[in-house]
């Protein structure tokens, strides 16, 4: 199999795993928002050192320029930070609207930044993507703005920009090793604590809490990254930003599946479009 396409499989593999992440976020209870951050990704460095430790050496693993350092871990914490303020300081609904801009951004920005070849196909897919999106987040509901809100919406839009542009630039460090992922996640940890320790009670899990937290450092919290690491770097863009519109609809899901939510008719018509939206994408030309 050729290195871009199981980089890209390595992806949309990713993009599974962040579906996830909403369900166990809602089977997490109380645990605050930076607590559950923190906790989750210290648990997703402590098994990365594991692996690196038994991969021939902890500090060879880490060892990385100091560009692709501060590159990750400004957008594992930013990325998080912004949209947990984003959800604070605007209705969820539409923050989680604008925060899914970020896989447009990612087709958007591939074109002009990494030199990827966008087709209108592409485009068209990402939208029909992003109307699923809207209809799975809002539930065919009008959307209404308050003034008040914009800072919330502000720092949802901060969220997309800071992810999709993580994804495009970390094209340029295609060479460093994607185990090296594991230093942002446990500095991601720290900064997670700091914040937490700052802005929220501390809140002691219980056993079934401790469960999820260990289920999200193992997956969406740890694998994804790593495997998302390896699809920005050397797999599609433009296909992984385009399908990144599976995660918003699958998510909705799981939450059914786990009595969270409850059927509607936009989950149909989502799905329908998403649908289209990824054939767009992936046919190939008539030769």
């Amino acid at each position: 199999m050729p290195d871009r396409t199981r980089a890209t499989l390595g992806g949309l593999a990713a993009i599974l795993l962040w579906s996830l992440l909403a369900l166990m976020t809602a089977s997490s209870g109380s645990l605050p928002p930076f607590q559950l951050l923190a906790l989750s990704f210290g648990v997703a460095g402590l098994l990365g050192l594991v692996v690196l430790h038994r991969r021939g050496g902890i500090v060879a693993g880490l060892r990385q320029p100091r560009a692709a350092f501060a590159l990750a871990t400004t957008a594992l914490f930013g990325y998080h930070a912004l949209y947990f303020i984003a959800l604070k300081h605007a209705p969820p609904v539409e923050a989680n609207l604008v925060n899914y801009l970020w896989p447009l951004l990612i087709v958007l920005l591939a074109g002009l930044v990494a030199g990827e070849r966008v087709l209108v196909r592409h485009l068209a897919g990402t939208l029909l993507g992003l109307a699923g999106a809207v209809l799975v987040v809002t539930r065919g509901r009008q959307i209404a703005v308050d003034a008040a809100d914009l800072p919330g919406y502000a720092a949802a839009l901060g969220a997309a920009l800071a992810w999709s542009t993580y994804s495009v630039l970390n094209r340029r460090h295609a060479g460093v090793p994607s185990a090296s992922i594991v230093g942002p996640c446990l500095v991601t940890a720290v900064l997670g604590g700091i914040a937490h320790l700052l802005f929220e009670p501390t809140v002691p899990p219980s056993a079934a809490q401790w469960g999820v937290v260990l289920a999200m450092g193992l997956g969406p919290v740890g694998a994804a990254f790593w495997l998302w690491d390896a699809g920005t770097k050397r797999g599609d863009l433009v296909l992984l930003g385009t399908l990144s519109y599976a995660a918003p609809l699958l998510s909705t899901a799981w939450l059914l599946l786990a009595g969270y939510a409850e059927p509607h008719w936009t989950h149909g018509a989502a799905v329908a479009l998403l649908l289209l939206g990824a054939w767009l994408a992936t046919r190939q030309r008539p030769s």
